[in-house]
């Protein structure tokens, strides 16, 4: 499978939450979890895509390491999200828009890029941008 194939299904889960935010984890080239914004519907404004995802996985797996798992974001995880695959020692960010693409379209962000994020902790997590770029961005409008 391609990370286009991948990404199609996070936009798809995006288009189920509060915000047009959607996560899918995979592993072995398989989708093993999915999810989408619920900051809204759960008056908790750390349920992010990414969290949520994060969230239902390793508690089906009883661990708190994702080695091994790559994450699919149709927007670039913020500096929350982004720490939380540091310590969910996620191996691979794939994500659509960046935090830049995100403020362009008026989209509340910090200006701090997961890979600044990650170049500060302890992980080497391999960061890949701009799959599916345009599809995410349409997203917002």
């Amino acid at each position: 499978m391609n990370p286009e194939y991948f990404m199609r299904l996070a936009i798809a889960e995006a288009k189920k939450g509060d915000a047009p935010y959607g996560a899918v984890i995979v592993k072995d080239e398989k989708v093993v979890a999915v999810a989408h914004n619920t900051v809204s519907r759960d008056h908790d404004p750390s349920a992010h895509a990414e969290i949520n995802v994060i969230r239902h996985l390793t508690a089906k797996l009883k661990s708190p390491s994702l080695a091994g798992y790559t994450i699919y974001t149709t927007g670039e995880p913020c500096p929350m999200c982004a720490t939380a695959c540091v310590w969910a020692n996620i191996s691979e960010i794939v994500y659509g828009a960046a935090i830049q693409d995100l403020i362009s379209v008026n989209q509340s962000q910090i200006e701090l890029t997961c890979e600044q994020v990650i170049a500060k902790s302890f992980r080497n997590i391999k960061v890949t941008g701009g799959i599916l770029k345009h599809e995410c961005l349409e997203l917002f409008n």
